[in-house]
């Protein structure tokens, strides 16, 4: 995942590996040691251009309760610069902030109407993802617990993250399913979104991360667009058709592993080990567990030997995941397509490429 040598002329690159923070640390006249976060530390970006240009970036909240991105040191880059503005509308910021003395504070534009829908998405969603992150602060400990249905908890945070994400991405004019309203009605051949504004509720009442917002865009089955966010750590997950898929600003494949990712079991039953498995994680969101197997963390992920999935559990992941070349099957070794329909149970298998996948099913055994 991380990035390699020096950028091609006119491309800029988020720096994660030695050699480009090094060279980076040299054209913002630092210490090595003083980007070192930015490997690690969601809330910082490295960008790295040419020849002299470089730019540290810090996600911050003002007094006021604004996010924002934060020009730390700077060699021939500005809060105006493509790559900067972009770097803040992923991190769902509406401004950036300059040094002292420099541009001040430039607003970061979103994209305009005429914009390609998936790119527009993209943009609310990361913006819908920062109000998510203090709608579910602010409710914590408020409120009373409820259990639903399927025995999944519900608490004040997941109706105030619900009340935070459409009021984002409702703006989109795209009908909005969501895991904390019924359904409305959707044209199946035309494009939907289905979020889960906070996976992992149990993980987030017990405070054991991670717990995530999850949204995606959705065309005739096809997850077209996603974005997660672990809202526990800040890492960000993101991906659309053709333009690929990154984990914090850099660019993401699956690969092969012996690592395997799987939801919670019932109460009472086993988690069923893969025999071409030899860790077995389960993380207790499921969002976050997609994008461990888009990003190669994972090499794979299954619900098989259990009931099924939501559809808001996994679009998002699904996005990320089709973005970053890999492959999600039936358990019958069909394309998974997506339903408008929150309430549906769907079993897969999902992994870097088919055959990886129908290898990850077979070694799930009988069903």
């Amino acid at each position: 995942m991380g990035s390699g040598g020096a950028a091609a002329p006119g491309v800029v690159v988020a720096a994660t590996g030695g050699e480009v923070l090094h060279r980076a640390a040299v054209d913002l006249g630092l210490a090595p040691a003083a980007l070192a976060p930015a490997v690690s530390d969601p809330a910082y970006r490295v960008l790295a251009g040419g020849p002299g240009q470089a730019v540290l970036l810090r996600r911050q909240w003002t007094v006021e309760g604004t996010p924002e991105a934060v020009v730390l040191a700077a060699a021939g880059m500005g809060p105006d610069s493509p790559a900067v503005q972009a770097t803040a509308a992923a991190w769902g910021c509406e401004r950036v902030r300059d040094r002292p003395g420099g541009r001040g504070v430039l607003p970061v534009a979103p994209p305009p109407a005429t914009a390609p829908l998936t790119e527009r998405f993209l943009a609310s969603a990361a913006l819908a993802a920062t109000r998510v992150e203090t709608a579910v602060a602010l409710a914590r400990g408020t409120g009373e617990d409820r259990v639903k249905l399927d025995g999944s908890p519900s608490l004040a945070a997941d109706e105030a993250a619900h009340t935070a994400a459409v009021g984002v991405l409702g703006a989109l004019g795209v009908p909005v399913l969501s895991e904390e309203r019924p359904d409305v009605a959707v044209d199946p051949d035309g494009p939907w979104i289905v979020l889960d504004p906070l996976d992992g509720t149990g993980n987030f009442r017990a405070g054991l991360p991670p717990w995530a917002f999850s949204a995606g865009l959705v065309l005739a089955g096809e997850p077209i667009a996603g974005v997660v966010v672990d809202l526990s750590s800040g890492r960000r997950w993101s991906g659309a058709a053709g333009a690929g898929a990154r984990r914090d600003d850099v660019p993401i494949a699956p690969r092969p592993g012996t690592t395997v990712v799987v939801p919670s079991a019932p109460g009472g039953r086993a988690v069923g080990v893969p025999t071409t498995a030899r860790r077995i994680r389960v993380t207790g969101c499921t969002a976050v567990e997609i994008c461990l197997v888009a990003d190669g963390s994972a090499a794979g992920w299954h619900d098989l030997d259990r009931s099924g999935t939501h559809v808001h559990d996994v679009a998002g992941g699904l996005a990320v995941l089709a973005a970053a070349g890999g492959v999600a099957l039936t358990q019958d070794g069909e394309p998974l397509r997506l339903h408008p329909d929150t309430g549906m149970l769907i079993r897969f298998a999902a992994a870097g490429t088919a055959e990886a996948t129908r290898e990850l099913m077979a070694a799930v055994g009988p069903r």
